[in-house]
């Protein structure tokens, strides 16, 4: 069964080309973790909006304890939380009704 990471990602308005660009660096962090599936950021329609992120996992451990345990995801952070205001939270989803 895979899960699906939901965030919404609250990007300081002004500064959403050089986020842009630092999801490009960021994107094989988390493509080269174990348990990863795929990756979809979506652009908001209108300013002030949040990006959408939706990433599929094999498990949440796989996130969790995998991914947001590794160095990676430490390299993943300085790339880009600096961007957000506030912190996105983040959901799992699991099969499709």
């Amino acid at each position: 069964m895979a899960v699906i990471e939901h965030a919404l990602l609250p990007v300081r308005e002004g500064s959403e080309e050089a986020f842009e660009a630092a999801i490009a660096k960021a994107k094989p962090l988390i493509e080269a973790s174990p348990g990863f599936i795929s990756l979809e950021i979506r652009r908001p329609v209108a300013t002030g909006q949040a990006y959408l992120l939706l990433v599929r996992w094999r498990s949440v451990a796989d996130h969790r304890d995998g991914f947001r345990q590794s160095d990676r995801y430490k390299q993943w952070r300085a790339l880009l939380h600096h961007f957000y205001d506030p912190m996105p939270e983040v959901s799992y989803f699991g099969e499709p009704l």
